[in-house]
């Protein structure tokens, strides 16, 4: 079991775009599974390997109640994603302390490469998929507070920056 540090907020790395995974190899098998380590110990309902200062296009997701039945992803894409809004209460380990509401869609589909090197389509639900296009987000070089009016988004690194002195 290895638990890997965040990334602190504004590492640069957190506005990187992670490269595309070629193939599933021993090597990512074992980022994933520090990518779960880390997310339990946080606890968390999902990880993007950017957060850990892996810039790869890997992500975890585990929003059952019983845990233990991690979505291992590369390459995520959402391809569908529902009409009807769904809105939580977001957060990230990179920017401890602070979160905000966010509206994502209820339901997205999306295409990945498996733990076993498949192409998989995947329908996510509720607190999985809002879980699944956060991390698709880190991914993408974004956080959840970008999702945010400018104030709002001010308002909560503002008090983030306060948290941290």
């Amino acid at each position: 079991m290895t638990v890997r540090r965040c990334l602190p907020w504004p590492d640069k790395r957190l506005r990187t775009p992670a490269a595309p995974v070629g193939s599933i190899t021993d090597d990512i098998r074992a980022h994933w599974q520090d990518m779960i380590d880390t997310m339990e110990a946080m606890p968390g309902v999902g990880l993007g390997a950017p957060q850990i200062g892996v810039m790869l296009r890997l992500a975890v997701v585990d929003a059952s109640e019983t845990r233990g039945q991690a979505a291992r992803m590369a390459n995520p894409e959402v391809l569908h994603a529902s009409t009807q809004p769904r809105e939580h209460e977001e957060a990230s380990p990179n920017l401890p302390g602070v979160s905000a509401r966010i509206t994502r869609p209820r339901a997205v589909t999306v295409r990945f490469l498996n733990a076993e090197g498949a192409i998989e389509e995947r329908d996510f639900v509720g607190l999985w998929a809002t879980s699944v296009q956060h991390q698709i987000d880190h991914l993408n070089g974004r956080m959840y507070f970008d999702r945010l009016s400018k104030v709002k988004r001010d308002v909560l690194l503002r008090k983030a920056r306060k948290l941290g002195r």
